[in-house]
């Protein structure tokens, strides 16, 4: 009988987390996953977009495996924040694409490294730009839960789909009225809270 496998059970949860990203985007129009709906611009694709390039970097860069994407987003002289939103130009397959294949590049420096390999991050600082393989891998984990996180927030803003994933909600059961009513009892004890 073998013991637990540290390095099997990261990458089980970075790609729960990379599908529920992509799972987000589905059924949507172009419009809907490119739509702002935060004063900061937050939006579907744009998640997906800024998380590839995130995955290309830490897994590529860090560890001297660069992945030859183009990322022209990241050019000097290019437009602040370009990787948080996808061009009329940059269609859903397009970015799409780019994050599988960073999920492939990050895999096979996954694959290929020790959780103790050393590695360097150029843009951290420098007292905390040596890595390991196991401390990019939970940074990435969790820097795509977060922005799962904000995929599912955009999501419901823009159609009321919520839950983790296809097949498994995470929600309390509840139609239309249910959680209707629920949110309305919270906003009623908000409202008391904030009066006290």
């Amino acid at each position: 009988m073998s013991g637990p496998d540290p390095k099997a059970d990261l990458r089980r949860y970075l790609q729960a987390g990379r599908d529920a990203l992509v799972w987000k985007m589905e059924g949507l129009s172009e419009y809907d996953i490119r739509r702002p709906v935060t004063p900061t611009g937050t939006n579907l694709l744009g998640l997906v977009k800024h998380v590839a390039c995130m995955e290309l970097i830490y897994f590529g860069d860090t560890f001297g495996r660069p992945s030859g994407e183009a990322m022209p987003w990241f050019d000097e002289g290019a437009e602040p924040n370009a990787d948080m939103w996808a061009t009329a130009d940059e269609p859903r397959d397009q970015i799409t694409a780019l994050y599988r294949r960073a999920w492939t590049h990050s895999d096979a420096t996954i694959d290929a490294l020790a959780l103790d390999a050393p590695g360097r991050v150029p843009h951290w600082p420098e007292e905390r730009s040596a890595v390991t393989l196991h401390r990019i891998l939970v940074h990435v984990i969790a820097e795509t839960d977060r922005h799962t996180g904000h995929a599912d927030i955009v999501r419901e803003l823009i159609d009321g789909s919520a839950g983790l994933r296809a097949d498994n909600a995470n929600m309390p059961p509840g139609d239309r009225a249910w959680w209707e009513d629920y949110r309305d009892r919270l906003e009623r004890v908000a409202r008391e809270a904030g009066r006290g």
